[in-house]
Order: structure tokens, then C-alpha cells, then sequence
């Protein structure tokens, strides 16, 4: 069974700094890609950034590029996301999902196989 658990989401100020993180189990890094999502109130997710062995850092909103950053721990079957610089619009909640690289691109919601359930980020003003 396919298991994608995000923690690290929390209240923080503004300008501040949090590490998410996506564990996973029941697949490979080998088949899949690993994205994180955001999603707004009332909205859609959204594709923040992706890392896959095949296609290495994608990053999906260039806006996020200079605060944030997605990293791999292969040995440990984690994802992180790093995000320092927050801003309150920056709160959301946030998702990391495992797709197929060859078939699927980042970002695309319809074409993520598995997802977590996410992790909430509030950034106090």
C-alpha cells in the first residue's frame, strides 16, 4: 500500500522558516516523482515544486524559486520542503503527491497517482 504522510505544518510569523516533509512507503523513487501542492481557501491546489530521479528539481511556480526548496533523502524515502522568507500568503495547506515522470508532469493535480493529506501552514502577519 502506497503511503504518503506530510508533517512539519504550523503557525509562524512572517519572515519566518519551516521544513515539511513527506515520508513515504510502498513505492520507489526509481518509478516516482514526488511534488508538493498548496491550496488556498476556496481554491485548487496548486503546484509548487517537484523532484524526481529521471527529471532531477522542477519547479512548477518560479515565483517560490528564491524561498523555497524541495530536497530528496533517498535512504529515508522523504521529501522536504523547505521554505524560509514567509509571507501570510503564503498560508495554506500543503500536500506532496507521487506520480510517474514518464507519463505525468509536475504540477498537474489530475495527473498526481497518490496523495497525502496534508499539512496546514499558517504565517501570522
Amino acid at each position: 500500500e502506497v503511503q504518503l504522510v506530510e508533517s512539519g505544518g504550523d503557525l509562524v510569523q512572517a519572515g519566518g522558516s519551516l521544513r515539511l516533509s513527506c515520508a513515504t512507503s510502498g513505492l520507489s523513487f526509481d518509478d516516482y516523482a514526488i511534488g508538493w501542492f498548496r491550496q488556498f481557501p476556496g481554491k485548487q491546489r496548486e503546484g509548487i515544486s517537484c523532484i524526481s530521479k529521471r527529471d532531477g528539481v522542477i519547479y512548477y511556480d518560479d515565483t517560490l524559486k528564491g524561498r523555497f526548496t524541495i530536497s530528496s533523502d533517498n535512504d529515508k524515502n522523504t521529501v522536504s520542503l523547505q521554505m524560509s522568507n514567509l509571507k501570510p500568503e503564503d498560508t495554506a495547506v500543503y500536500f506532496c503527491a507521487a506520480y510517474d515522470a514518464i507519463y505525468n508532469r509536475c504540477g498537474i493535480e489530475p495527473g498526481m497517482d497518490y496523495w497525502g493529506q496534508g499539512t496546514l501552514v499558517t504565517v501570522s502577519s
